[in-house]
């Protein structure tokens, strides 16, 4: 299965090489992902509203005119442009990590939880949970206050998750979504919930059902 995605903003190319690392090695067998950037006038950061709406539009695009592939994919937590109910962008299937990792542990009994880096990316996905229907499985989204830059620092992510991550189990929570695709999330504390990455959780789960 050949999947073209694109960036939610304009990264440049180490950080594409980077992200295109991570697909490389998380992806299971019989699934490929070619990442591509936005559009060079896209937005460098997701921190406002206006941000979220720029770049659903910008992914929208070129999703739409992605080459030739089996299924397309916005490479962000905040499904942009996927439709809610299913459906095509381009003619081509349009997946959704968010929807793909937060369909599967809700199925599996999970109460779920989120983290996010800021309050902007944050609503856009409490109102994407919603739209999928899931509220009656959600309990909240944590905010870190963290910048686009700490998304390629691991470490500085995790030691802002894990307060996150207490109050997550304190509240009855038992898987959270980390909030950010391009986030490297590998190590899981058994006493905490489980921390969910988009990217290893739905590409598994098309995996699992034989895309």
């Amino acid at each position: 299965m050949l999947v073209h995605a694109v960036t939610p903003i304009t990264v440049g190319p180490a950080e594409v090489a980077r992200r295109q690392a991570r697909y490389d090695a998380l992806s299971p067998e019989g699934i490929e992902v070619v990442l591509t950037d936005l559009h060079p006038d896209g937005p460098r950061a997701l921190n406002t509203a206006e941000d979220v709406r720029r770049s659903e539009a910008l992914v929208a695009k070129a999703l739409s005119e992605a080459p030739d592939c089996d299924a397309v994919l916005p490479d962000c937590v905040l499904d942009p442009a996927v439709p809610a109910d299913g459906g095509t962008l381009g003619g081509r299937p349009a997946l959704g990590l968010l929807r793909l990792t937060i369909g599967a542990a809700v199925a599996a009994g999970h109460r779920i939880g989120a983290i996010t880096r800021n309050e902007a990316v944050a609503a856009e996905l409490r109102d994407r949970v919603t739209a999928y229907g899931w509220d009656p499985s959600f309990h909240e989204v944590s905010v870190l206050d963290l910048a686009v830059e700490d998304i390629t620092d691991p470490d500085r992510w995790a030691a802002a998750m894990r307060p996150a991550l207490i109050a997550a189990r304190d509240a009855g929570v038992t898987a959270v979504v980390n909030g950010c695709s391009a986030v490297d999330t590998a190590d899981q504390d058994p006493d905490l919930p489980l921390v969910l990455d988009p990217i290893r959780t739905g590409l598994g789960v098309l995996a699992a059902l034989g895309a």
